[in-house]
């Protein structure tokens, strides 16, 4: 009797793996990365891609993701332009009628630009991090590109949080720029 106890129960935990499996998608292993999973999906859940692009999106596919930062480095370089996303905040209740009260010549909104990241290029990549809430990555990445050319890493800046994460920059060694 207790044999076939057992055996009803571990099919019942067999049972319970095979539901648990159709409910999550797999994962699979990058080779180039094993701490890096991602999930494999189906042709129905792809976007569809126009056919002039599908070898080139198929190329981009097979790369590492260091592979897609260099490539991504290489565009920016080449075209001049940033990959990072716009920042647009909006301002909390109690500081939108804080900028009433400032003199009609400053500016109410600056465009934070770092034009050097210093010899403390580590201390800066913190303060960037914390203005912009980005990730280390991220962040590492737009500190690296001040090298080529200024930076604007957050746009649309209340003065008061503006000057503040400029003498953050500064004190990291940065040289700043407010727009």
């Amino acid at each position: 009797m207790t044999e076939e106890k057992k055996e009803k129960t571990s099919q019942k935990d067999e049972e319970k793996k095979e539901e648990q499996k159709e409910e999550t998608p797999e994962k699979e292993i990058d080779k180039e990365n094993p701490s890096v999973k991602k999930e494999n999906t189906t042709k129905e859940e792809k976007e569809e891609v126009p056919q002039k692009f599908d070898e080139l999106v198929k190329k981009i596919e097979n790369l590492s993701v260091l592979e897609l930062s260099e490539l991504v480095k290489v565009l920016e370089k080449r075209f001049g332009v940033s990959a990072a996303a716009p920042v647009s905040v909006a301002p909390a209740a109690g500081v939108a009628g804080s900028d009433q009260g400032e003199e009609g010549g400053e500016k109410s909104e600056y465009n934070i630009e770092v034009k050097e990241a210093g010899e403390k290029k580590i201390e800066v990549i913190k303060a960037v991090r914390s203005i912009t809430g980005k990730g280390l990555k991220e962040a590492k990445d737009l500190v690296d590109a001040v090298a080529d050319g200024p930076q604007v890493i957050k746009e649309g800046v209340p003065a008061k949080e503006a000057k503040e994460a400029e003498k953050t920059l500064k004190e990291a060694g940065a040289v700043v720029e407010l727009k």
